[in-house]
């Protein structure tokens, strides 16, 4: 009798075990998944922060430079993933430049200039201010964004959850950093682009 007891309570000893470690599991894989979500909120506006302030000082007219700065601003050295940061790679880091430009009402406003519209070169980017600070073709402000890839929109990145059952599931945050254009790679004396 005394033997039998012991078995039902070795079995509810089991169970109670099985029941602890599936709230602690539940529990810690949270833990993790929250503490991924603060990483990347964190991260991504340093990755904007890093790719502003390197691209201020970067030809904006050399592929390969601008490349090496989306990839550097998601702490690689090639093309590639954020570390922890699935979806997040270096195609979704948009640089935009902007001018300052007058209004009608004489207010200023920052304005986006297209990319067909971008002086050739950093030595042209530099006459152009000079000629006209207020220009359309006037480097003024560089921006960085994190975007969704493939789209003129600047659209929303879906989280990815590393663990699906934790059930975390939101747009990640618009990670964004506007810097004044400093030299945009110009050298003085760069020979002058047609």
């Amino acid at each position: 009798m005394w033997a039998t007891s012991r078995q039902r309570q070795r079995g509810a000893t089991v169970a109670e075990f099985a029941l602890s470690v599936v709230i602690f599991f539940v529990a810690l894989f949270f833990v993790m998944e929250l503490a991924r979500v603060l990483y990347l909120w964190n991260t991504l506006q340093e990755a904007t922060r890093r790719a502003a302030a390197a691209a201020a000082v970067s030809d904006f007219s050399n592929a390969a430079t601008m490349n090496a700065i989306r990839q550097a601003a998601v702490l690689r050295d090639s093309a590639g993933t954020l570390p922890l940061g699935t979806p997040v790679t270096d195609a979704h880091i948009r640089i935009d430049y902007l001018s300052l430009t007058r209004n009608a009402d004489n207010s200023l406003s920052m304005t986006p200039i297209p990319a067909a519209s971008l002086p050739a070169c950093p030595a042209r980017a530099h006459i152009n201010c000079i000629a006209n600070p207020n220009g359309a073709s006037c480097i003024r402000f560089v921006r960085v964004r994190l975007c969704a890839p493939g789209t003129d929109a600047c659209g929303d990145v879906q989280y990815q959850p590393l663990f699906p059952l934790t059930g975390i599931n939101h747009v990640l945050p618009q990670a964004t950093t506007i810097t004044k254009a400093e030299s945009l790679g110009y050298q003085p004396g760069s020979t002058l682009c047609p």
